[in-house]
């Protein structure tokens, strides 16, 4: 069970609670994004053979790339429906939900007949598990960042809510490992056949022991005080647009150089090197593979620095490195260079991805208080990808058959300089208190 203690006045989680409670927060956000990502790196490699076979290679990555995005016009959907029962009955509630309706949709598609089986209404059912997986990722991050954010002693929110974005990539590390090894370790026939389903397969194990651990923590203290008082919002929505909006268009304006950018730095890429480089697939997988294990490192630490000196330093920072490292990152994939491919991927990821994603559950967190603040991040976050991270893919693709990679390095460009702006405007939040009743 969770323990609590006094410290200022104010009820926090103790040293036994907040541990319990980043590591079900990393664990659980870890499987959810395992699940998430595994759409992304088979819609890259194998999807547009299976599901939409009778269209040349092109419109075949582009269809595939389209099911991708589904998931994304899905997340702000699930943000709102999350965010509203989220700020209503609680954080915990919402994150077993959120987590079956993922793992579910999940499994589904490794059973998923093809275009070959079932003709035109494989893609069609496709689609509609991508867009079951959206609604469960829409409620996940917000759930899981309140339950560790509001947790968390003020001086470490940065650092502890750090550990639910390192979920992220490490969901990132271990679905792009999985789909490395059975795509390497079986023959094209066999791999098409029936081996990009076991991955997919293999979330009724996680989802599992995610319930587990998710069901053993305890509500937060905040809302937890909230709801014995009976404060909550009756409409969380219309209250975080009416108390929050300038907020709200920020934060989202600052997901745009981390989001977008990065789902073409690990999902396009896959099929850039393939299709385009003529590489084959470990080379762009191994990258990925390699910024996602220091992504678990890079990660916390630029949380910690953001408790140090703030989150719109660490955040421009990444984002700065995202509009200036553009075209580099095209031009180092060209060489066709196996290292300077991969140091690429790392400096990309690493550096100004990891900086602004690392402050996000705070710094989002603590734009809102306590009444819509699930619904207020929830919803700044999960906005902003169907725009960002959702089209990229699609997009980088269109824009490379276009004009080439520079047409994809000005697109990053363009991404990564509204978020300078957003960031610009920003408020400073690391010293403010997280507000229990407003």
């Amino acid at each position: 069970m969770a323990s609590t203690r006094r410290e200022n006045g104010r009820e926090t989680a103790g040293p036994g609670s907040i541990r319990q409670v980043i590591l079900a927060s990393f664990i659980g956000t870890a499987i959810e994004w395992y699940d998430f990502f595994l759409y992304g790196t088979a819609a890259a490699l194998v999807f547009n053979r299976l599901f939409f076979p009778n269209v040349n290679p092109l419109t075949g990555t582009l269809s595939a790339f389209g099911t991708f995005a589904v998931g994304f016009v899905a997340r702000p959907v699930g943000g709102i429906i999350f965010g509203h029962y989220g700020d209503r009955l609680g954080r915990k509630t919402m994150l077993i939900y959120s987590l079956l309706i993922m793992g579910i949709a999940t499994f589904l598609i490794g059973l998923l007949p093809t275009y070959a089986t079932i003709g035109v209404v494989a893609p069609i059912l496709l689609v509609v598990l991508r867009f079951a997986q959206g609604i469960g990722v829409g409620g996940e991050w917000g759930g899981a960042v309140l339950m560790t954010v509001e947790h968390s002693a003020g001086g470490k929110r940065g650092f502890h809510g750090s550990w639910v974005q390192m979920g992220v990539g490490a969901g990132l590390l271990l679905s792009t490992l999985t789909f490395a090894v059975f795509s390497s370790n079986l023959s094209e026939g066999k791999f098409l056949a029936w081996g990009w389903r076991v991955p997919f397969l293999l979330s009724a194990i996680l989802i599992g022991v995610g319930l587990f651990i998710r069901l053993r923590i305890l509500e937060t203290p905040a809302f937890a005080r909230l709801q014995a008082s009976h404060s909550q919002s009756r409409r969380p929505l219309a209250e975080m647009l009416r108390s929050h909006p300038r907020n709200v268009l920020l934060a989202m304006g600052m997901r745009f150089a981390e989001n977008g950018p990065f789902y073409i730095m690990s999902v396009f890429v896959l099929s850039y090197g393939e299709a385009h480089l003529k590489l084959s697939k470990s080379v762009m997988l191994t990258g990925v593979i390699i910024a996602s294990a220091i992504s678990l490192l890079a990660v916390p630490t630029y949380g910690a620095l953001s408790d140090r000196i703030g989150r719109r330093p660490v955040y421009m920072m990444g984002a700065l490195f995202t509009l200036f490292f553009a075209f580099p990152f095209f031009w180092l994939l060209n060489t066709r260079s196996t290292l300077l491919i991969w140091l690429a991927i790392v400096l990309a990821v690493n550096i100004g991805h990891d900086a602004m994603y690392a402050v996000q559950a705070a710094y989002f967190s603590e734009l809102f208080g306590t009444r819509v603040r699930y619904t207020g991040a929830s919803l700044s976050y999960q906005l902003s990808s169907v725009f960002a991270g959702g089209l990229a893919p699609l997009i980088a693709t269109a824009l490379l058959a276009w004009r080439g990679s520079s047409a994809v390095s000005t697109y990053m460009a363009m991404m990564a300089l509204i978020t300078v702006i957003a960031t610009y405007f920003a408020s400073e939040t690391f010293h403010q208190e997280i507000s229990e009743t407003n």
